[in-house]
């Protein structure tokens, strides 16, 4: 698994304001769409509504890593949005989430994005993993911060 080739600079943005639960999706839909034009961010956006309907992907500490299958998806990709007002994301925990990590992976893809999900979700349970990417002041630090624990895993 190549954590560090989750992201790219384009599919990361903090400060998001004023979203919903559905517009965050719609945000992080369209930031891999934008950097990857072959993926549509209407498909994505779909899948990943439709993946929420099965059950939330709030992990807690205001965490939610949304994730889908997506055909025409020929690795796994990642785009993360901090956002500046927490939201009602059904999170486990009950607390609202600001930070959302989404991924995409392969329509075949076999067990190895599930140990992507585990590992990402491993290090999102860092308290001070987590308090760094919300000190982040720009979109620059909060990828290189991203990348820089990414790479550890």
């Amino acid at each position: 698994m190549q954590f560090e080739n989750l992201l790219a600079p384009r599919r990361v943005q903090h400060g998001v304001d004023g979203v919903s639960k559905k517009r965050a999706l719609e945000i992080l839909a369209d930031l891999i769409s934008n950097d990857i034009p072959s993926l549509s961010a209407d498909d994505l956006f779909r899948s990943l509504v439709a993946r929420e309907r099965l059950g939330s992907t709030g992990l807690g500490h205001g965490i939610a890593i949304p994730h889908c299958r997506v055909a025409k998806c020929e690795a796994t990709i990642g785009a993360l949005i901090i956002l500046s007002k927490p939201i009602d994301f059904d999170a486990i925990d009950g607390e609202p989430v600001d930070v959302i990590f989404s991924l995409m992976v392969p329509e075949e893809a076999n067990g190895e994005h599930l140990q992507m999900l585990a590992k990402l979700a491993e290090l999102f349970q860092q308290e001070d993993f987590r308090a760094q990417l919300r000190s982040a002041d720009s979109d620059q630090l909060l990828y290189s911060r991203v990348v820089q624990h990414l790479t550890a895993v």
